[in-house]
């Protein structure tokens, strides 16, 4: 049984908490040249280290920063050489190792449950999948006809007097979901400071390594069957999957990549003979991609296994086919021509990258939103997490030290690899971190999170829109409820669908929150905290819910910042026990 050296830089990540069972280890991480990204999305290679590493907040140097596009490179190159096997619950991990190694050397293996026990096994290089799939068979079934598609999703049979399960119980699998409410609740409320809270709820609900890879496998695993048209297409993830930003079990949304196609930018000879591909013609761009997305829908749905509930979506303003991965337990959602969603991406990543509080504030008031249902899973007038984010960000930029760059800023750094103009919109900005310079703030987390509240609590959500590649305040150029300009599509607002009782019932849990974290009952750990008796306080009360609806509106408005709801008065009422109980 061989295996390669020890985890490598490349793959050492801020998301790898809350792991799901690991074996094996990574080789030394390739260095591979994105100059493919630079020409299509304008996006520099070099990114290595944060300026004024000694700043409390800011990412640690030594760790480095890799540009979006050379990380999603690597990710991808990694999940070529990667299987997903269906495992019986109690298999033998060391027997079910050393019959792989046969085919090649492991980088690494890890179990997980979904519909069943599930192992994703990355190789060292692609002539071991070659190997696995010479000895792999197509299942005979009878009274069924089988669909011979040899995909690298595969199932682990025990024919033989070999016993895979009799050393050992079932390899240790964690699942792909969050924690329930109450109990991260409990958790947070045995921490010592609102900082140590913020801190563990984002080190619990963040994406892992693991699950990371599984997503880009997943795309992988798509891309083969999109491969049988497009041989030289890819399928990357997109949003909350890469961003920094996503929380375990969040959707895989995915994007049919067509543009690195070779031939559309051929030099072709000013005299003489010379070639072309006949290609059939569409009316325009999005009948194209509707098309397209038609047939890899109907693949998907009669050749992908594990794939169920497809549905081709296609009069959408952003075409897609939705369905759910089984194997991995993603919901997913597979688009194409949507390189400005990709730039969102990427511009998110660089945000979340620059200083560890972006991270921890956006994934505190994303939960805080949704244990109030301020944001949903269901389409509807509810805020999005994508416009709670951006929220966050234009805080952070209109802090007295800013915490982060303008867009524009981000702009005005950026060198000729970084132009980017997507469908007559400027998405470009500079991707190298160590350009980036930024300002000495040393706001605590604590502090940030209730300032988040009051200064939304008193936002002129009338009058104002947020506008990040500003960085400013700017009038509202419609009627909206809420606006906020898409940073990339300035035409565009984010959040024309929130009506104007979301918004009111956003402001009013925004004044209630900052209140209670101005209050001693509950922005300090009280005396009971560590007999076992955690009554709920700091972010960990903020996400109890309400008995009553806090944003009751109109009498809200008569009475603006009085907190005398009953969640509060309970809460006060617990901590008062608990004091008397320690």
């Amino acid at each position: 049984m061989r295996f390669h050296g020890s985890l490598s830089a490349a793959m050492a990540s801020s998301i790898a908490m809350c792991r799901l069972h690991l074996r094996g280890s990574l080789s030394k991480c390739f260095k591979k040249v994105d100059s493919c990204f630079q020409r299509k999305f304008g996006t520099s290679t070099a990114a290595t280290k944060t300026d004024a590493p000694n700043k409390k907040y800011k990412i640690d140097s030594k760790d480095g920063n890799k540009s979006f596009y050379t990380v999603q490179e690597e990710k991808i190159e990694q999940a070529e050489r990667s299987v997903l096997i269906s495992c019986p619950a109690k298999t033998n991990e060391k027997k079910f190792l050393s019959y792989l190694s046969r085919h090649g050397d492991i980088n690494k293996c890890f179990f997980y449950e979904s519909y069943g026990t599930y192992a994703v096994v990355e190789f060292s290089n692609k002539e071991s999948l070659t190997s696995l799939h010479e000895g792999t068979a197509i299942p005979s079934i009878n009274h069924e006809a089988t669909v011979p598609f040899k995909s690298r999703l595969l199932s682990l049979r025990n024919a033989g007097p070999v016993d895979m399960s009799n050393d050992q119980s079932a390899p240790p699998c964690q699942p792909q979901t969050t924690i329930h409410i109450n109990d991260l609740i409990q958790r947070l409320s045995k921490e010592a400071s609102i900082d140590q809270q913020i801190s563990s709820l984002t080190e619990t609900y963040q994406l892992t390594e693991e699950n990371v890879c599984l997503r880009f496998l997943v795309c992988s695993l798509l891309k083969d069957i999109a491969a049988a048209y497009f041989p030289e297409c890819t399928i990357r993830p997109f949003g909350s999957s890469v961003n920094g930003f996503g929380k375990l079990g969040c959707d895989l949304d995915m994007f049919l990549d067509l543009d690195g196609i070779s031939g559309r930018n051929l030099k072709r000879p000013k005299a003489g003979l010379s070639l072309e591909y006949q290609t059939k013609r569409s009316a325009s761009e999005r009948a194209c991609t509707q098309s397209i997305l038609s047939v890899i829908g109907e693949c998907v749905d009669q050749f992908g296994p594990g794939c169920v509930g497809v549905q081709k979506i296609l009069q959408a303003r952003c075409p897609l086919v939705r369905f759910a991965h089984q194997p991995s337990g993603f919901q997913c959602d597979l688009t194409a021509n949507n390189r400005v969603a990709m730039k969102s991406s990427e511009l998110l990543y660089l945000y979340g990258g620059l200083d560890r509080r972006v991270r921890c504030l956006v994934f505190s008031v994303r939960c805080w939103a949704r244990a109030h249902s301020i944001t949903s899973s269901i389409p509807g007038a509810w805020i999005s997490n994508f416009s709670l984010t951006v929220m966050v960000l234009f805080f952070l930029q209109r802090r007295t030290i800013p915490i982060l760059p303008t867009l524009d800023h981000l702009k005005e750094l950026a060198g000729p690899l970084d132009k980017s103009v997507i469908e007559g919109n400027d998405c470009t900005f500079v991707s190298d971190f160590t350009k980036i310079r930024l300002q000495d703030n040393t706001e605590t987390l604590e502090q940030l999170l209730q300032e988040f509240f009051e200064f939304y609590g008193t936002f002129a959500f009338n009058r104002m829109s947020i506008n990040i590649r500003k960085g400013r305040e700017q009038n509202k150029p419609e009627m909206s409820p809420l606006h906020i300009q898409n940073p990339f599509e300035p035409a565009l607002n984010v959040s024309k669908n929130v009506n104007g009782t979301q918004l009111e019932r956003f402001v009013a849990l925004c004044r209630e929150s900052a209140w209670m974290l101005q209050q001693r009952e509950f922005n300090v750990p009280h005396s009971g905290s560590a007999t076992g008796n955690n009554a709920p306080w700091g972010l960990a009360a903020l996400l109890m819910p309400s008995v009553s609806q806090v944003a009751g509106v109109k009498g809200r408005k008569k009475r603006k910042r009085e907190p005398a709801s009953e969640r509060i008065k309970g809460l006060l009422e617990s901590l008062k026990n608990s004091e008397v109980k320690s």
